[in-house]
């Protein structure tokens, strides 16, 4: 058995977490400590008074989540954070958190998995983040079609669902790009015009980036926020408890978004 902060210490060096830039509310690595060994792991794409009364439920005494305890900015640890707290510690439960460092990863990252599940093999780099690619681009040519549908039935299992921009049913995607989460911006269009991609999958984006895309000639297909965050935090939960030879758990709480 070990602790929480052995734990941390290989996550961190595995997603190489104290090199990659981020949001500073992201707070990468280990937000909130615990005593004693870690018996079991649970993986939730999002810290919330759900998925911590969850973990508490089901005896996890390890959070290891995406959007950690801190994506709101600094605030006062009163009312429903205050909840979060005292369940967390009178529960010895320890909050890790990766965000962009695990939406990155080779193996583990949101973008790349999510290109397997949709049979997409990629060849590059998308989303540059200060100079780190968030995500994953390739080429193909498959029906844009196909695509959306591979899109939609991997979305429906993670509870959400995927849309797409409108396009003719004989079009096919040549090149294509993946960033998973908030991924559609005035910057993801702007490489993706760049790049000269056709088919742009996200979680999710604002309205406009769907009209624009239009213009652009660029279909996007969006798969949903929490959906297309499943799967990094599901490996490497998995990874995690397989090397140390612990218990792990998926914790769902899908927001439909």
């Amino acid at each position: 058995m070990t602790d929480a902060a052995e734990i941390a210490t290989y996550l961190d060096q595995l997603l190489d977490t104290p090199t990659i830039p981020d949001y500073p509310g992201a707070l990468n690595g280990l937000q909130l400590a615990s005593s004693g060994d870690v018996r079991r792991i649970g993986a939730c794409v999002d810290f919330s008074s759900r998925t911590v009364a969850i973990a508490a439920e089901q005896a996890v005494n390890l959070l290891l989540v995406h959007h950690g305890m801190f994506w709101g900015g600094a605030r006062p640890f009163t009312g429903v954070r205050y909840s979060q707290i005292r369940i967390l510690l009178e529960r010895n439960i320890a909050v890790y958190a990766s965000h962009l460092p695990l939406d990155r990863h080779a193996i583990f990252g949101n973008n790349v998995l999510l290109s397997q599940k949709l049979g997409l093999e990629p060849s590059g780099e998308f989303a540059s983040y200060r100079g780190s690619g968030v995500g994953v681009s390739g080429e193909c040519d498959i029906a844009t079609v196909e695509i959306v549908e591979r899109a939609r039935l991997f979305a429906r299992i993670h509870g959400g669902d995927a849309i797409a921009t409108g396009f003719p049913r004989d079009r096919h995607s040549r090149r294509w790009a993946i960033c998973t989460g908030a991924g559609a911006s005035a910057e993801t269009l702007t490489e993706a015009v760049h790049k000269k991609i056709d088919t742009l999958i996200v979680g999710e984006g604002p309205h406009w980036t769907a009209v624009e895309a239009t213009d652009l000639g660029i279909v996007i297909i969006y798969a949903g926020h929490y959906a297309t965050e499943t799967l990094g935090v599901a490996a490497l939960a998995e990874h995690a408890a397989q090397k140390f030879g612990i218990e792990w758990t998926m914790i769902h709480a899908p927001t439909g978004l």
